[in-house]
């Protein structure tokens, strides 16, 4: 019978007095066979300590040796939009002015914060950080995000047309049209750059990406930032396309004061590791499962 009490009040949550009209006992001894059951063991209630998203973000900025983090609590639906709050404070907290550069990736997260919302933040320039892809799918158009951002910003938007992967020859010509040279210049000053960070192609569908043949091969790679892979431990992955890419190099990534990734995807906290053991992001703006995802990959290394 104490089994059969156990069960009955702790699985099916049947109330004591039902449990005793059920088997014909008084409601006393239904007490009396659910304390007896926790004192045997058959009954153990624990209480979980739940982390908050402050206690989580600590973690993080410990784990992974920030410069700063945000963590939101993983809503039930829209995941990417809930990080533009976030974003907008680190981004307050950074404190730019007139002229200070924003340099702006590609990527669903990037696109989605920014449809969220920027603070206003009068003289700020943006400028794209790569090149742009001659794909439709919304979350390659970086010249877009850049005017959105500027938009949002109530600054001045930099644009540049130009692909991300040219030929050696057709990226000198680039180079030296004014309104390119003059964007990428700006590389060289940045005070904050926003990027996305890219799953391995392993798990990331050719179409989903746009990657050319070099980088699907690319089977080592942990994941990648503005096209630079790396591996798990934040070595740097080199490919063929690597020298003609106009992007911002992992060099003037790393010179940026304030490099923040954003990305909600448990499956993307190998890749997040990497992109910070490489230098290529110093802050992270994610979610509470994704941030819980890194912390045990972190534990078991």
């Amino acid at each position: 019978m104490l089994h059969t009490v156990a069960k009955l009040h702790y699985l099916e949550e049947m109330s004591q007095v039902d449990i005793a009209r059920q088997l014909g006992v008084s409601t006393a001894t239904i007490s009396r066979l659910l304390q007896r059951a926790r004192a045997e063991g058959i009954v153990r209630i624990e209480v979980i300590d739940l982390a908050t998203p402050e206690d989580i973000t600590r973690q993080l900025v410990d784990g992974l040796k920030l410069r700063d983090a945000a963590v939101v609590e993983t809503p039930v639906a829209g995941a990417l939009t809930a990080l533009s709050a976030p974003l907008g404070a680190l981004l307050r907290q950074a404190q730019l002015v007139a002229g200070s550069v924003v340099a702006i990736g590609w990527g669903r997260a990037v696109r989605e914060v920014i449809r969220s919302g920027l603070p206003r933040m009068p003289g700020v320039l943006t400028v794209a950080a790569t090149g742009g892809m001659q794909q439709h799918a919304a979350h390659f158009q970086v010249n877009e995000f850049v005017r959105l951002a500027a938009e949002e910003f109530g600054g001045t938007p930099h644009f540049i047309h130009a692909p991300y992967l040219p030929s050696s020859e057709l990226r000198e010509v680039f180079l030296r049209d004014a309104a390119i040279r003059d964007a990428v210049a700006l590389w060289e000053r940045t005070d904050v750059a926003i990027v996305g960070i890219g799953l391995p192609h392993a798990i990331n569908a050719p179409e989903a990406s746009a990657a050319t043949p070099s980088e699907q091969a690319l089977v080592h790679a942990a994941g990648d930032v503005l096209r630079h892979y790396f591996d798990a431990e934040g070595a740097l992955i080199a490919w063929e396309g690597e020298s003609r890419m106009i992007a911002m190099s992992p060099a003037q990534l790393r010179a940026v004061p304030l490099v923040i990734g954003v990305a909600a995807s448990p499956e993307k906290a190998t890749a997040i590791i990497g992109a910070v053991r490489a230098g290529l992001i110093n802050t992270l703006v994610t979610d509470t499962k994704t941030a819980q995802a890194i912390l045990a990959a972190l534990a078991t290394r």
